[in-house]
């Protein structure tokens, strides 16, 4: 567009997107504004996404975070976590180190990172228990920090994590930790059962868990909250005065109010006395009605008879049933040897090898595959039966 007066020539694109056009000067334009007339995408998925996030104690990294967060939107994305995970998992079957335990570890921290949220389709669960699973007999990690520290991952993602610490015990698993014993003891008493985690703190000191000074301080707040919680019991205990009328300015009343508690003390005396029966003076207030009635019907319930007689309906006496017999057609003996002999079924060793391998890593498989059907149904399985896949002579009894 042209001025009159040969002024300066403005031309404006309509059609030209927002991102293209120019941008006005920095000191005009609040921070907002400049973020949507960007072009940039990532860096504040964790403000959408922050009330899934699920809080782990060493932190998380921001860019991961995000990058994570932002394949909620993105099934390419997705579908890269998908493929990274399985590459971990292989990496596990391949390692042949010095420390077989460091890539589950590797591999459990990078789960934890790339999906925040921790549901069932994260497969963490599953990683859990197959990594305790793969290292509970080796002697190598019972005193492993590292390897106990997954076992109280694996109890907190459970609904009932006492199994899990019965199991530690009975097999001798973090017992020179005592992470351990406080964890556990914490977990009774979250159930109200503070003799129990009394018990396990004792035996915590008994044993000189490392570090002291922690289990030390861990046992003493633990005497202070259940002294605490012992004289919130005895102040909870109803007082006669709580129910008595209150002034509007929460003022109790004087005089008035022990008048009414007097009263209500002895109405309630007086409504636990007995009550007194009536009993009337003329029992026989219909004249003749007992003479009415029939004489069977008055004797009827007075003799009950003799066992023959009550046990009239029993009478049938049992008899053998030899006499009867069942005329068999000839050649049958030697038909029913030939069906009670055992017949061979055909099994190829090669389906059978298959099926026994596949039933082994039927879980590790389905983090293979990212099957997120069967990998949610593993999951719940495992949070209510942690120990479902563990064999019966490791179970605590």
């Amino acid at each position: 567009m042209e001025s009159d007066g040969g002024g300066v020539e403005l031309q404006l694109d309509v059609g030209a997107p927002i991102s293209s056009m120019p941008l006005p000067l920095a000191s005009s334009v609040d921070p907002e504004t400049e973020f949507l007339l960007s072009n940039k995408t990532t860096g504040n998925e964790w403000e959408l996404f922050k009330e899934n996030v699920r809080p782990i104690k060493r932190g998380r990294n921001i860019n991961l975070l995000n990058h994570s967060l932002k394949s909620h939107s993105h099934n390419h994305l997705q579908k890269s976590l998908l493929l990274n995970r399985r590459r971990l998992i292989e990496a596990i079957d391949e390692y042949q180190g010095d420390d077989p335990l460091q890539p589950w570890l590797d591999c459990i921290k990078w789960v934890q990172e790339s999906f925040p949220s921790g549901g069932d389709f994260s497969g963490l669960v599953v990683i859990y228990e197959q990594c305790l699973r793969a290292f509970w007999h080796t002697e190598r990690y019972k005193d492993d920090l590292r390897y106990l520290k997954v076992w109280l991952e694996y109890a907190e993602s459970c609904t009932d994590a006492e199994v899990i610490y019965s199991f530690l015990d009975a097999n001798g698993i973090g017992k020179t930790h005592s992470v351990y014993y406080i964890t556990y003891a914490l977990h009774m008493e979250s159930k109200n059962k503070m003799k129990n985690a009394n018990d396990i703190f004792n035996l915590g000191l008994a044993r000189e868990a490392q570090p002291m000074k922690k289990l030390e301080a861990a046992y003493k707040k633990f005497l202070s909250r259940s002294l605490r919680k012992s004289k919130q019991s005895n102040e909870n205990i109803k007082d006669p005065t709580d129910d008595l009328p209150v002034r509007s300015f929460g003022t109790i009343l004087g005089r008035q109010a022990s008048d009414v508690s007097r009263k209500r003390m002895k109405s309630d005396r007086v409504q636990s006395a007995p009550l007194s029966i009536y009993k009337d003076a003329k029992p026989n207030t219909i004249p003749n009605q007992q003479s009415e009635l029939p004489k069977a019907t008055m004797t009827s319930w007075q003799n009950l008879g003799t066992r023959a007689e009550r046990n009239k309906e029993n009478c049938a006496i049992p008899t053998k049933w030899t006499s009867n017999k069942i005329p068999q057609k000839l050649g049958s003996r030697s038909a029913v040897a030939a069906a009670s002999s055992c017949i061979e079924v055909f099994v190829d060793e090669d389906c059978q090898e298959k099926i026994a391998s596949e039933s082994q890593k039927s879980s590790m498989l389905q983090l293979r595959r990212g099957d997120n059907r069967d990998l949610k149904k593993e999951t719940e399985l495992l949070k209510e039966n942690p120990l479902r896949n563990f064999p019966t002579n490791s179970l605590p009894r």
